[in-house]
């Protein structure tokens, strides 16, 4: 009998130990800005699959536009934020410091520019009328990106504000000459064909590439929470890959996309596991902010670039 108990007794003691464990992340609370951009979705499996409390944190996911991300960044309504690295470049320029923690993305044909049937070339597109974001969105940056490699600039087209989703269907309902726009809601574009046609996407101009960044007093804080955070998201790409099925319907769930629906979306972009993170982390992340600064200076996002670009990666969370 003794023995039993004393082993009830090391068992008790062990589940203890277990349930103290994630608290060392003391279940911090951390409020992350995102939006239903196809590759932050495994975020969001992290969050609805539990990822997140494995990991003795809780994340409050707040879906933001990006034009309005950095704002609530400054505000400290969020600590941290996922988006396009150029972007973090603007943030940054802009005077509201984040420092990326790790990579989720690379867009394979994932965004792109939808234009008119008789659309030939980016020639074609001149005096032109383009659906996109605003300055300091990834839309907006990806346009400029395309019209510069092929010798144009913004001057070149009128353009008219629309968030990714209207100038998705504003196009597919005639208005506007063409649309600059993303997955799921460039789908939205190759379902009708009639419409018009995708001119080009990041399997030609790869520049959109997205990064989770913390604001840097919070990350000195509360790095065992960043840790928390980054592994949870790798486990949640561990899970699109054991179980894909349950991962996509999740995932799907946040963009009121079904499995079938999302995982069709997913195909143009892929997920960047542990090992693509260093690789990424240890030069093509900090060559692509360096050639991003033109390109942000062209499209008057900012106006110079930022003080340090080193100080805006820290790769310690990924190893």
């Amino acid at each position: 009998m003794g023995m039993t108990t004393f082993k009830k007794a090391a068992l008790v003691l062990a589940m203890g130990a277990g349930m103290i464990a994630p608290a060392t992340a003391e279940d911090i609370k951390v409020a992350l800005g995102m939006s239903g951009w196809t590759g932050f979705a495994p975020l969001t499996l992290a969050d609805k699959a539990g990822l997140f409390k494995k990991h003795g944190l809780e994340v409050d996911l707040k879906m933001i536009p990006q034009k309005d991300r950095h704002l609530a960044l400054a505000a400290g309504s969020i600590q941290c934020a996922a988006t396009t690295v150029e972007t973090h470049v603007a943030w940054n320029a802009n005077g509201v410091p984040i420092v990326q923690i790790f990579q989720m993305d690379k867009s394979y044909g994932a965004d792109g520019l939808a234009v008119r049937n008789d659309v030939k070339t980016f020639a074609d597109l001149k005096g032109k009328t383009i659906g996109v974001s605003s300055p300091g969105t990834s839309p907006y940056f990806g346009l400029v990106w395309m019209l510069s490699k092929n010798g144009m600039s913004l001057k070149d087209v009128k353009t008219v504000s629309l968030e990714p989703q209207p100038a998705a269907q504003a196009f597919v309902a005639g208005q506007n000459d063409a649309a600059m726009t993303y997955e799921p809601y460039l789908s939205t574009v190759r379902s009708n064909p009639q419409a018009g046609k995708i001119l080009a996407t990041t399997l030609d101009y790869p520049m959109v590439m997205d990064t989770v960044g913390c604001a840097p007093s919070w990350l000195k804080a509360n790095p065992k929470a960043a840790k928390a955070l980054t592994d949870a998201y790798f486990d949640a790409l561990d899970m699109i890959k054991t179980d894909p099925t349950k991962a996509n319907e999740l995932m799907g769930s946040g963009v009121k996309q079904s499995g079938e629906q999302f995982a069709k979306s997913a195909v143009y972009l892929r997920w960047q596991d542990r090992a693509a993170n260093q690789k990424f982390f240890s030069g093509e992340l900090m060559q692509f902010m360096k050639d991003s600064v033109p390109i942000l200076i062209e499209g008057g996002v900012i106006r110079k670039a930022p003080d340090d670009l080193a100080a805006m990666i820290d790769a310690s969370f990924i190893k």
